[in-house]
């Protein structure tokens, strides 16, 4: 058993040293699979862990509670709330109006909180830049900021009166921009809008005939328990008729209404890892497919010295699965620090998930994606290795192509180039199949980008007037993102399935030369093989784009120059990175190559 384990430590090493091309490329391929799926996981954590930061570094509460009535009657609904047996602490009731923010030429809503000089126990909001609260000014919350471009020192408007921005703010008490949960007094509908802190003493000037609502913010012995708390009969707004029309936020449901803003683009991410899954495995295949060319001769060795079927499969398994762990490992980290960069949390939470550890779970599914890819990529080779007989494995002798009396008659008409390129793929034809899955995931992916960029976009209504939607802007980067990784790994697709071809077809190009062919139609018969199978997935890859993001009406297809432009620059890539090394394999003397055939 362990001259078993040795021999196989040291086959693994020996192929690693002697094809790290081939392993740094199954590396990259692997990766960027693992890596985006790892991007579109850490979406939601890029909400939920600055969520948790941020409510700790503002003491957050666990439930904020808003009476359905406004001006003193709301004080006396709200005051027995922070004395309750499962009331640990509280910070208010603050003063709350409804009004409506003018920043430059750009009115929105805005929820205004009244706030002190001195810190609350609950619900202190960290200010990020500038000061705090003070007579005539206002703090920012961070995100609606952004969305406002606005920066300290600026003058707004709020229902008429100006104020100077004196500094920008987070809070776990309410969801980030645009959903702070801005309403018309008395209404139980939400809409899009911002929120800002100003001095106690200015709120009742600001709101004018407006009464006030308040709001109060409680921490709880058992953060779990929620509204309960409060209704212990119920536990539910509708269990107690005193509570009817009052608004209710947990830390949970604030952190859930954040994650949305993030929910499409992670859609995308997701779907997009199996895109690239798809890809993985079709260039890993390619791999495995030119390295089993070569090993054939090395499989027959090792059986004829004794070695069985699980033996065989160990050898050919291990590579893949030490590059997949590997794989697993890079993409991991890769996508678990570049998605704070690629795709900012949100502007209204502190902190980044880049510094802390990724969740067990997401190291599992990684492995597991990565060591997936592997063993699915690879397992028809150990399977054809392992069930090769060794007389079959000694010969190294390539699949004679079926031959059919129509095919065999059109191939005869069929110009040199052409024919010699049908020929190659009717010996490899599961290459050509790889070839054909390669360009349809690719042209998918790009089908369904262009069908997005071309739908209309519409902004956030804030009242008076519009933002662009931040979701949108973060499903379209990435979506752009993700099409920009498919395409790499397409690329690579392409070079390995020509690099692959070359080695395998260079004793038939000089059978096809030492018979007339020229080094020219040698060579662009093999640019030809690598070009046919590409047709046909570019086609069905432009068709299942827009299936897939034809959904509804309201939907409209992308301009058909666009589809087009894709079509052609599909195959324009595959036919330059082909062409080239095919046309420079083809020049080698037939002579050379013929004799190292004979040995």
């Amino acid at each position: 058993m362990a001259g078993r384990l040795l021999l196989v430590c040291r086959l693994l090493v020996r192929d690693l040293r002697r094809h790290r091309t081939e392993a740094v490329l199954l590396l990259v391929a692997i990766t960027a699979a693992t890596a985006t799926l790892t991007l579109g996981l850490t979406l939601n954590e890029l909400v939920t862990r600055p969520y948790e930061r941020t409510r700790a570094a503002t003491a957050g509460p666990d439930l904020v509670v808003e009476p359905g009535f406004s001006g003193p009657q709301a004080l006396d609904a709200l005051a027995p709330l922070a004395t309750l047996p499962g009331v640990t602490e509280h910070s208010g009731p603050f003063p709350l109006a409804f009004l409506a923010l003018t920043a430059r030429d750009t009115t929105v809503r805005v929820v205004v909180e009244g706030r002190d000089d001195t810190p609350a126990a609950v619900d202190r909001p960290a200010v990020t830049d500038g000061t705090w609260t003070r007579p005539g000014g206002v703090v920012v919350e961070r995100a609606f900021a952004d969305a406002l471009d606005l920066h300290t020192g600026d003058t707004v408007s709020v229902n008429g009166h100006p104020l100077h921005v004196t500094g920008f703010a987070v809070t776990a008490a309410r969801p980030a921009y645009p959903r702070p949960g801005w309403h018309f007094p008395g209404s139980i509908t939400t809409e899009g809008g911002g929120l800002v802190w100003v001095d106690r003493r200015d709120i009742a000037t600001l709101a004018g005939d407006q009464p006030l609502s308040y709001t109060l913010n409680l921490r709880l012995t058992d953060p779990r328990a929620g509204i309960a708390a409060v209704d212990p009969a119920g536990g539910g707004v509708g269990s107690d008729a005193r509570f009817h029309g009052w608004r209710f936020r947990t830390g949970p449901q604030i952190a859930e209404v954040n994650s949305m803003l993030n929910a499409p683009a992670r859609q995308a991410l997701l779907i997009g890892s199996w895109l690239l899954t798809a890809l993985a495995v079709t260039g890993v295949a390619g791999i495995v497919a030119g390295r089993a060319i070569g090993q054939r001769r090395r499989v027959g060795l090792l059986k004829a010295v004794g070695a069985g079927p699980a033996m065989i499969a160990t050898i050919h398994l291990a590579e893949y699965l030490v590059i997949g762990l590997a794989a697993a490992g890079t993409g991991l980290a890769a996508g678990w620090l570049a998605a704070p960069a690629l795709f900012r949390p949100a502007a209204g939470l502190i902190g980044s998930v880049g510094v802390h550890p990724p969740p067990p779970r997401m190291v599992v599914a990684a492995i597991a994606l990565a060591l997936g890819i592997a063993v699915a990529a690879t397992l028809g080779s150990v399977v054809r290795a392992a069930t090769t007989s060794t007389i079959h494995a000694l010969a190294d002798a390539a699949t004679p192509p079926r031959r059919r009396r129509w095919a065999i008659w059109l191939s005869r008409r069929l110009p040199t180039a052409l024919l010699i390129g049908v020929r190659i793929n009717a010996r490899r034809p599961r290459r050509a199949r790889l070839i054909t899955v390669n360009t349809l995931v690719t042209t998918t992916a790009i089908a369904v980008v262009l069908m997005a960029l071309a739908q209309d976009r519409a902004p956030l209504k804030l009242g008076y007037s519009e933002l662009p939607d931040v979701r949108d802007e973060r499903t379209t980067q990435a979506m752009l993102l993700l099409v920009g990784v498919v395409c790499v790994l397409a690329l690579l697709n392409t070079a390995v399935s020509t690099w692959t071809a070359v080695l395998d077809t260079r004793h038939p190009l000089a059978v096809a030369r030492a018979l007339g062919a020229t080094p020219g139609q040698a060579g662009l018969g093999l640019a030809t093989a690598q070009l046919l199978p590409a047709i046909p997935g570019v086609a069905g890859g432009i068709l299942v784009g827009l299936v897939t993001y034809f959904a509804g009406d309201d939907n409209r297809y992308a301009p058909a120059s666009w589809m087009l432009s894709a079509a052609f620059g599909v195959l324009l890539a595959v036919v330059a990175l082909t062409a080239i090394p095919a046309l420079a394999a083809a020049r080698r003397p037939v002579a050379d190559t013929l004799r190292s055939a004979a040995t």
